[in-house]
């Protein structure tokens, strides 16, 4: 157990999936695992382990932005010995060509600040994911027929931001989608030598103003979830 974690020694699995929204952590395990039972409900962050095609997966909520993603996956690769991480959320789509409800597996995550960053000091490191997680995670959606993009994304700090320069520059640079935790995910995991990945759905878009209801941000990321668990648990 430990100060965000309430879980048992034992109740974590090696992989763990990691959507944002404790909620869409309950209708991921009531929907894919067998046998999911709640292990963490600390301040509602809500954590259920379970097994997917007999394989042990827990699926823990980390909250919104890189601070409280890092609160959780530290907890979860050093006390509880969480070797794969996959961060299954939303995202904002931000080239014309992804459109809403496509997935993007991300490669790369760039960002202006994280908690990681007074790691670094004047080096800009570079957050990525885990090679055999991406090979694994293209593979599944291409398997599925799910139409999916692979390449940097923009971990941001803030959700209300007010940049429209920098928002120009990521669409001028490539950059398919932003959202607030994969950088600090990649980087957490080089520290602690595990396997990241995130793999995300494109819920509302910069270019259109296209976005989602609510209850399809919570509950209609099927494709998501399964090139997650396809990959996680694919031969390296």
């Amino acid at each position: 157990m430990t100060v965000h974690i309430g879980a048992k020694p034992g109740e974590i699995a090696e992989t763990v999936l990691m959507p944002g929204d404790p909620y869409r952590a309950r209708w991921a395990a009531e929907t894919f695992l067998e046998g999911a039972k709640l292990v963490n409900e600390v301040r509602g962050m809500l954590g259920f382990t379970g097994h997917w095609k007999g394989h042990p997966v827990t699926i823990q909520g980390s909250g919104m932005g890189m601070p409280s993603l890092s609160i959780y996956a530290n907890e979860l690769m050093k006390e509880y010995g969480a070797k794969t991480l996959v961060r299954i959320g939303s995202c904002g789509g931000m080239q014309e060509h992804v459109a809403i409800r496509d997935v993007i597996i991300a490669m790369t995550a760039s960002t202006l600040t994280s908690p990681s960053s007074g790691f670094f000091r004047e080096m800009n490191f570079a957050p990525c994911a885990d090679w055999s997680l991406l090979r694994a995670a293209v593979a599944a959606a291409e398997a599925r027929g799910t139409r999916t993009h692979v390449g940097g994304i923009y971990s941001s700090d803030v959700f209300y931001a007010e940049r429209p320069d920098l928002d120009e520059q990521m669409v001028r640079h490539g950059i398919l989608g932003v959202e607030m935790e994969a950088a600090e995910l990649y980087t957490l995991a080089s520290r602690h030598k595990c396997r990241a990945l995130a793999v995300l759905t494109v819920s509302d878009h910069l270019q259109t103003g296209e976005a989602l209801p609510a209850e399809d941000r919570e509950k209609t990321f099927g494709d998501m979830v399964e090139i997650a668990l396809e990959a996680a648990f694919a031969p390296e």
